[in-house]
């Protein structure tokens, strides 16, 4: 009897741990929902509505829409190899992408599909110029990390974050159009401000930001 409540707990918790993404399952980590790869728009279709949108709702993305965008950004799609859904110079995967909301800062690990909170802190006003970015329900901020490129020169590993970056970036795109949602990147921003509040480190590097919400109703 012992042996079956036993078994019948660790399904539920096993059974919790999947179905409660938001659960915080280390410090200051959440785990997302394992993203759902086989579905979505046919990808010429998803090609034809992608757009930039400056507008959006207030509604937040469900957990499983948030899990399916990041994986779509820069998941892991070859587990074995550690190679991502978009492409990267000499595979560097320099590009690291920080999700910015009403909730505070945090980070995206591909290789553990989690997030790490890095502020509690609202910082989605120093994500760009426009005045959408303060309501958008959800904003990328794409950084470069040189240190991962030890074996380029400066222009190079600038030239390289920009090609990076801009990959996830039409990921993020074509996975909105798919889902209906709007989305927008941009690079007007102040990076000097915005790095400083990400309390982000020498050799780390702001290369874009991209809005992510549904589109406002008209």
């Amino acid at each position: 009897m012992k042996k079956i409540i036993y078994s019948f707990l660790t399904t539920i918790l096993l059974m919790s741990a999947t179905i409660l993404p938001d659960s915080l399952i280390a410090q200051d980590v959440t785990l997302l929902l394992p993203p759902q790869t086989d579905g979505g728009m046919p990808l010429m279709k998803a090609l034809k509505n992608r757009k930039t949108s400056r507008e959006f709702a207030g509604k937040d993305l469900s957990a499983q829409q948030l899990s399916n965008l990041l994986w779509a950004a820069c998941g892991i799609n070859r587990p074995d190899e550690k190679k991502r859904t978009a492409p990267s110079a000499m595979n560097y995967q320099e590009v690291d992408v920080y999700v910015s909301t009403a909730k505070g800062l945090f980070l995206y690990n591909p290789e553990k599909h989690n997030l790490a909170e890095i502020l509690k802190e609202d910082i989605r006003a120093k994500t760009g110029k426009q005045d959408f970015v303060k309501t958008a329900p959800l904003t990328l901020v794409y950084v470069a990390d040189y240190s991962k490129m030890a074996k380029s020169d400066e222009k190079t590993k600038e030239g390289y974050a920009m090609a990076d970056a801009s990959f996830i970036s039409e990921n993020v795109y074509l996975f909105c159009a798919s889902e209906g949602l709007a989305t927008g990147v941009r690079a007007m921003i102040d990076k000097d401000a915005l790095g400083k509040a990400m309390k982000l480190k020498p050799d780390q590097h702001i290369i874009l930001a991209q809005s992510v919400g549904f589109p406002a109703e008209k």
